[in-house]
């Protein structure tokens, strides 16, 4: 059998091979600096003209890019499904935030079971901070800011899709994050409403989902995860028809107002 050489991989190669590892398991994120070359170069404990050829490598491959001021950092638009126009255009249609819903809905119940089965004590430690944090925000008596409690939200479902140990999983949700952001806002301000009984439901859900992957029943964490995207559709539909009837209401009550042809 006739076989070629097999030629010595580059120190180069590694280094790439390495940092592409750390974007893909999102130990370096979207947008984030890398550290300064002399600590990279002792950390790998590689040449600093190695470590820049990698860099150079990345760049091209559109991984990473330089800033004004110096550095490199992760690009900001990897896994970014969603652009900026078009987030706005799903924002302001009601139809377009129950699609997401549902497609929350099958994407979370695969995070969060998967999360029960793989987190480690370190995933399990930064899923606790997030539930906590957006526990407080539930439970201040002080006011809220809406972004604030729903970027709170969107960081404990973030948790859980890192905590899933799935790459797929992970990018999605993070591709997502900017939009999911927006869509729990927009269902904070008009679905919960600050009722008692709905943010009562919503602390008992987060609670539920949190135990379940905290103590590795994955198919309860699944169970939980779907049940709380789903009461979330059944709470927007009431609020979504309510609302078209009170549209029907006060156009019967000015008659004169007609809508243009």
């Amino acid at each position: 059998m006739n076989t070629g050489k097999i030629a010595p991989k580059r120190l180069a190669d590694s280094i790439v091979e390495e940092l592409e590892n750390m974007i893909l398991e999102g130990t370096l994120q979207p947008g984030e600096r890398l550290p300064a070359e002399r600590a990279l170069a002792e950390r790998f404990g590689v040449s600093r003209p190695s470590l820049r050829e990698a860099v150079q490598r990345l760049a091209t491959k559109g991984l990473l890019v330089s800033r004004q001021g110096g550095g490199h950092y992760v690009s900001d638009t990897l896994g970014s499904s969603f652009t900026d126009p078009l987030t706005a255009l799903l924002e302001a249609r009601p139809e377009a935030q129950k699609d997401l819903l549902e497609y929350r809905r099958t994407l979370e119940a695969d995070c969060a079971y998967y999360a029960a089965l793989r987190a480690t004590t370190v995933d399990k430690t930064h899923l606790k901070i997030a539930y906590e944090t957006l526990q407080a925000c539930y439970e201040s008596e002080a006011s809220v800011d809406l972004s604030e409690e729903g970027a709170a939200d969107a960081r404990f479902h973030l948790a859980i899709a890192e905590a899933s140990h799935n790459v797929i999983l992970l990018h999605t949700i993070r591709g997502l994050f900017n939009l999911l952001k927006i869509n729990v806002v927009t269902n904070i301000g008009g679905m919960y409403a600050r009722e008692r009984q709905t943010r009562s439901e919503l602390i008992e859900q987060h609670r539920l989902l949190f135990e379940a992957i905290i103590e590795g029943r994955a198919d309860d964490a699944r169970h939980f995860a779907g049940h709380h995207i789903q009461y979330a559709q059944n709470v927007l539909s009431r609020k979504h028809e309510n609302d078209q009837r009170m549209e029907r209401s006060l156009r019967r009550n000015n008659p004169k107002v007609t809508t243009p042809p």
